[in-house]
């Protein structure tokens, strides 16, 4: 067998093992990715930059958190975008500056975003209407009563409420410490419960899940409000960040939290996938845009640049899901 012979069964192994494995391949992408930038972009390899880096992924990925569920379960979540805003303002609203409404207020904000994906659930799984048109509704309702009733910064929140978004231990900011919590608990969910095998089996056939027994109706709404609970992190970490809330602040988180869970190796159709796989997809994504900022892209040609980037990874999993 001659050398040639060799390197190309070494190459076809370790192909099969990436095709095997998404999420080994996300993370291959994602060191490539660093080791390349280290060695060819003026400014990256500093532990600033790293640390800013991961301190600009958090929000990005807990929101995509939620978002991984409704996708391995088959369905899609439009309206975490808007919930964010939503939640963003009437938090800041609420606290309005008191040490003693921090704990209480944050509750609320998670039971509202958690109520939203609740009602997303139920009219998908009860009315049986579309996840794109479902969500795309809610978004809609929620940004009309929203932009109605606001066009600024509202309230304020208290200065130990930053704590979240701009404190530290040691070198590691806080809300990268928050979001590995988040991350490691989503995914201990997803692998070793009951919950997360019937979700794999409901986003990979929910006809067969069905007939085995699964209740794909309640799994369905559950990885609804799963997405609507990370919505509501999301806005708190974005209000710990800039202090008050905004209409705005959620715009695009969608849509970016879809890429990122695409990238991360989980395809629209459902049934694979996972937050390890999304959290590499949310530092790809990331690292794109810093080097964006370095070599100072522009912001239309960013978005262009991550369109097409998202076009080529969802290409390349449906020609590997074809073969």
């Amino acid at each position: 067998m001659t050398s040639a012979t060799q390197e190309r069964r070494r190459v076809g192994s370790l192909l099969q093992i990436v095709s095997a494995n998404p999420t080994l391949g996300v993370y291959i992408v994602l060191g490539v990715m660093l080791v390349g930038c280290s060695l060819f972009v003026p400014g990256f390899a500093t532990s600033e930059n790293y640390i800013n880096i991961m301190q600009r992924s958090v929000a990005l990925a807990l929101v995509a958190f939620g978002q991984t569920f409704v996708i391995v379960a088959g369905s899609l979540d439009l309206s975490v975008g808007q919930s964010i805003s939503a939640i963003a303002v009437v938090t800041s609203l609420l606290m309005a500056g008191r040490v003693d409404m921090m704990l209480p207020i944050s509750l609320v904000a998670v039971g509202a975003g958690m109520l939203v994906g609740l009602i997303n659930g139920l009219i998908i799984t009860r009315l049986k209407v579309n996840p794109f048109i479902t969500t795309l509704g809610t978004s809609l309702i929620i940004q009309g009563f929203l932009f109605s009733g606001f066009d600024n910064f509202a309230g304020s929140i208290p200065r130990e409420y930053e704590f979240l978004g701009y404190g530290t231990v040691g070198p590691i900011p806080v809300g990268v410490i928050f979001m590995m919590i988040v991350c490691a608990l989503a995914f201990l969910l997803m692998r070793y419960t009951k919950f997360g095998f019937h979700l794999y089996g409901t986003g990979g056939n929910p006809e067969v899940a069905r007939l085995s027994g699964v209740r794909t109706n309640r799994v369905m709404v559950i990885a609804h409000v799963l997405a609507g609970l990370g919505a509501a992190l999301t806005a708190i970490f974005i209000v710990s960040r800039l202090r008050a809330g905004a209409p705005w602040v959620g715009q695009g988180m969608e849509l970016d939290s879809i890429s990122a869970v695409v990238v991360g190796g989980a395809p629209l159709s459902g049934g694979r996938g996972g937050v390890w796989g999304t959290l590499a997809g949310v530092l790809i994504l990331s690292i794109l845009s810093n080097i964006f900022n370095i070599l100072n892209v522009g912001a239309f040609a960013q978005d262009v640049l991550r369109g097409a980037i998202l076009i080529a990874v969802v290409a390349f999993y449906t020609f590997r899901s074809r073969r």
